[in-house]
């Protein structure tokens, strides 16, 4: 019974359904590749320090997650150097490195101690049309030198042809058809640069690209520009996906990749697989990560947003600090985190009550329901919640 763990989690029973799990189970392995260091820095406005991105690794290694895409030799001597200091100083990660179709690129990734590169081709239709001009015969020219070059120097080649889930399906075809033909790859990606694929489409691509590359490992890349790159990801996994790509918070270009700490809760606590990834270390990463960046995260973003575990209205109010799982899927104290019962319009009886007792005060029937008034209109007319400074007052005017 993986969808409850007392004092942990309460999810769906249904998930747990063989005709649910019927094409994923358990024990799949299925690895994260997280790109926070190279795709979350491209979130406009984030720049990550040397020590920045050093600090980021060691939190991903102390979280289970040791499949790092630590960035980009060609963009800078500082990236060059920050990829450098976590081969050497964190040897039982995972490096990859980003790259161009071309020997340079790769002979810095050899160079900066890196197991992998990741090596980019545009394949998408309106990429090849209106910014490169180029075939998929060019595309393929470019690849196949590039790959057996990299394969040559002992890296892991992650084959990355982007956009593609706009791409002539013609195109990719011919493309991969080539390469497995005349330099096969270590594995191929799946991306989806512009977020705009179904969940079924990545379904359908993950098990088109197996049968096209003859069951090569196939890794998902999504953004979040529709909202489902978790959920895009989620389902490559289940049609037979052997790694997906994240970014912590969700960083990442525009509207930001698949949400690192939001797919590890997936697979832990929806999918019930068996995964090597600590969820009671995801809190402090993500802090981590929001301070580096800059970048706040909403208040009500899943697992990380600060209103996540706050309770306005009135009904089971109560339940929120007695009984967390009856109000919510995760209890907050399995993650550090502390339930809130929050006052403004929303609020009820139950709210006064439990800030009285907060306050060490008691007070009539009568004296709570004019309390409940107040707060109703104090919260419509301020339009927010009210602190507890302000309850006090109100408690003190009335009792």
């Amino acid at each position: 019974m993986s969808y409850y763990v007392e004092n942990a989690w309460w999810a769906s029973p249904f998930n747990d359904k063989p005709e649910i799990k019927k094409t994923y189970w358990p024990g799949q392995k299925v690895t994260i590749h997280d790109a926070t260091l190279r795709d979350g820095e491209q979130t406009p406005g984030v720049v990550f320090s040397e020590d920045d991105k050093f600090r980021i690794a060691q939190a991903l290694v102390e979280t289970g997650v040791t499949r790092i895409e630590a960035g980009m030799p060609a963009v800078s001597e500082s990236d060059r150097n920050a990829i450098k200091r976590i081969t050497r100083e964190l040897p039982q990660a995972e490096i990859f490195t980003f790259a161009r179709a071309t020997r340079g690129d790769i002979d810095m990734a050899v160079d900066c101690g890196a197991k992998g590169v990741v090596i980019e081709v545009p394949i998408g239709y309106p990429k090849l049309k209106y910014q490169f001009g180029w075939t998929w015969e060019k595309v393929f020219e470019k690849s196949a030198d590039c790959i057996r070059y990299a394969k040559e120097q002992g890296m892991y080649a992650v084959y990355f042809p982007y956009d593609a889930t706009r791409a002539n399906e013609d195109d990719i075809e011919n493309l991969l058809r080539s390469l497995m033909r005349d330099a096969a790859p270590s594995s191929v990606g799946i991306v989806d640069t512009m977020g705009c694929a179904m969940p079924q489409t990545i379904m359908h691509m993950v098990r088109w690209y197996k049968q096209l590359t003859g069951g090569l490992p196939i890794e998902v890349h999504t953004h979040n520009d529709f909202g489902m790159a978790v959920a895009t990801e989620l389902a490559g996994v289940a049609a037979g996906a052997d790694v997906i790509h994240s970014c912590v918070n969700g960083l990442g270009e525009r509207t930001g990749n698949a949400a690192l700490e939001e797919l590890i809760l997936s697979m832990n606590i929806l999918m019930g697989m068996e995964t090597p990834y600590k969820l009671d270390k995801l809190p402090a990463l993500c802090d981590l990560v929001q301070r580096l960046s800059g970048v706040n995260v909403a208040p009500n973003k899943p697992f990380v947003g600060v209103r996540n575990y706050t309770r306005e209205s009135g009904i089971g109010a109560d339940l929120v600090i007695k009984e967390p799982l009856a109000m919510f899927a995760t209890d907050p104290r399995y993650f550090g985190r502390t339930a809130e019962v929050a006052l403004g319009k929303k609020s009820g009886k139950a709210n006064i009550t439990y800030h009285l007792e907060l306050l060490g005060k008691t007070a009539t029937d009568e004296q709570v329901a004019d309390l409940v008034a107040q707060v109703k209109a104090a919260g419509l007319e301020k339009k927010r919640l009210l602190t507890l400074e302000e309850f006090e007052k109100m408690v003190d005017s009335t009792l």
